[in-house]
């Protein structure tokens, strides 16, 4: 008998460990996402780029042509950046003025449910009141009832109100009446109702169905992931909470989700297993996250639990601090009894011994600071790699300058010796050098500029309007308006400077300056402010 009950213990073994196996690997797995995090974060504004750059080429395209790619834009800031999905929503209303209805609507129904997100509900209640369901075309009622559920969800959430969940789920029910019942998305609503009408089990075979079919997944799996973790979270099952949570976390930094609520709640968990490191970690980024795409209620989320969990981190930490100075402490005290027994025995000692002694003490210290100095000249030669290069680059024309005046003198005193003074007076009235080496100069600097700034000239225009963006000429690397805001941006700002610097009058200086600011896409009191932070990573 006992031995049947080992055999199945034994048995079983793998499958007990399964879940914690999967969840290590998880966990490890979602650590090396968020080092390099910063990966997944150009790869989303990368896939924006290329949908700006094809702007660029169809500004002569159809209205059709440009109305998608402006709402593809909205689409790819939606949940990464709502300020900006704000700006191409405008866009897109610009563009179809009051021509097609049908689009206007739902255009409108994406700018309010847009607003719910960033916290502007009474513009977004507004616009909803001003639709009516027996208005728009049956194919918007969907986005009209998803639109209307999701501005109760997140007013609930902003504040805590179950009248507003409760309202939320009646516009579910409105919403479950037009989907297709084939769809994901049907399948999905059905168990989110589910799981907060306390039908769980069945939720749950629901949700890790669609989970399991990979076919049918794609974009779902966060979501699908995060209402399972809701799931065994009330099914008080803390280990397949945790794993799904796990994953949902996952997919959000791959697809670059700032608008996520899964960071949040993993911090959550691991702040009740007193993993204060882990939790700060989670929790601290929910919130950059939040802040960053500017979703109001996320935010509000995160700042509730943060002094919670902040304050059990500090906690941890001053407790490590303690524990460390009290080892500290101690290793000072044996420091100095095996100091004292050292010098009672090297008194036993002969003077060779101590010598020797001595010596190997002084080796290890030696050898100990020039592994530091290794390494700190290895810091400083990779921090000057750069200056070196300019500073070879600036002595090369310092003495390329030289030469050439070195070689204008011996001109002038052959002349002069020659008696060719007609020659050399039209030489010296000549502007010809003096344009030549300002020509160089300008070259000289807008190569140098470039190479410090490469994507300067991109960055500059995403400042203007598409209409107005300013390109160098073919054979140019800056033009005069570029190179004035260059300078700008390596903080001459002094139009008097400027115009030395570019041999104008400060009237024009100051004429080309107001020109280009006429041109912003926003206020043209910061535009250069703007200038000033191009190639700064948090410009944005």
């Amino acid at each position: 008998m006992i031995r049947h009950i080992l055999f199945l213990l034994i048995s079983l073994q793998p499958i007990l460990l399964l879940g914690q196996y999967d969840i290590k690997n998880l966990e490890k797995e979602l650590d090396l996402l968020l080092d390099k995090e910063e990966q997944y974060h150009q790869i989303r504004l990368e896939k924006i780029n290329k949908l700006k750059n094809n702007l660029l080429f169809k500004r002569n395209s159809t209205q059709k042509s440009l109305f998608d790619i402006h709402y593809q834009l909205f689409e790819q800031y939606q949940k990464f950046q709502s300020d900006s999905a704000l700006t191409y929503i405008y866009k897109c209303q610009e563009i179809i003025g009051q021509e097609n209805d049908s689009l206007r609507i739902k255009l409108q129904l994406d700018l309010a449910h847009l607003y719910s997100t960033k916290g502007r509900y009474l513009e977004a209640n507004e616009i909803l009141k001003n639709i009516s369901p027996q208005t728009i075309p049956v194919m918007l009622l969907v986005k009209y009832y998803d639109t209307y559920l999701a501005f109760y969800s997140h007013y609930g959430q902003s504040n805590n109100n179950n009248i507003y969940y409760r309202q939320s789920e009646l516009y579910r029910d409105s919403l479950l009446q037009y989907l297709d019942p084939n769809a994901i998305s049907y399948q999905i609503e059905i168990a989110t109702r589910d799981i907060f009408a306390g039908n769980r089990k069945k939720a749950i075979e629901a949700l890790e169905y669609i989970l399991q079919n990979k076919n049918n997944t794609g974009e779902y799996t966060a979501l699908v992931s995060y209402l399972l973790g809701i799931a065994y979270k009330q099914e008080n099952n803390p280990e397949k909470q945790k794993y799904y949570v796990l994953r949902s976390a996952i997919e959000d930094i791959k697809n670059a989700n700032k608008d996520n609520a899964s960071l949040q709640d993993l911090a959550l968990i691991y702040y009740g297993e007193e993993n204060f490191d882990r939790a700060f970690k989670l929790i601290d980024k929910a919130i950059k996250d939040a802040i960053y795409c500017d979703v109001r209620y996320r935010i509000i989320e995160g700042t509730t639990f943060y002094p919670i969990i902040n304050a059990s981190y500090q906690a941890k930490i001053n407790a490590q601090n303690k524990k460390l100075l009290f080892n500290l402490v101690l290793i000072s005290v044996l420091t100095v009894v095996l100091i004292a027994g050292i010098i009672f025995i090297i008194k036993q000692m002969n003077k060779l011994s101590a010598i020797r002694s001595q010596l190997s003490q002084t080796n290890s210290q030696l050898l100990q600071m020039n592994r530091q100095i290794h390494k700190n000249n290895i810091e400083l030669s990779e921090a000057n790699h750069i200056k070196e290069e300019y500073i070879a680059q600036f002595f090369d024309m310092c003495s390329s300058y030289i030469e050439k005046i070195d070689v204008l003198r011996k001109d002038v005193i052959k002349k002069a010796n020659s008696n060719q003074i007609k020659e050399l007076i039209a030489e010296l009235k000549s502007t010809k050098v003096i344009e030549d080496e300002v020509a160089e100069l300008y070259h000289n600097f807008d190569t140098i500029f470039l190479n410090l700034y490469p994507s300067f000239i991109e960055d500059f225009n995403s400042l203007l309007r598409e209409e107005e963006i300013i390109l160098p000429k073919k054979n140019e690397l800056l033009n005069t308006e570029l190179r004035i805001f260059a300078l700008i941006r390596l903080g001459i700002d002094d139009s008097v400077k400027i115009a030395s610097f570019l041999r104008y009058s400060l009237r024009t200086v100051y004429n080309y300056r107001t020109k280009v600011r006429n041109k912003a896409i926003g206020d043209r009191e910061e535009f250069e402010n703007l200038v000033k932070k191009i190639g700064n990573i948090d410009r944005k």
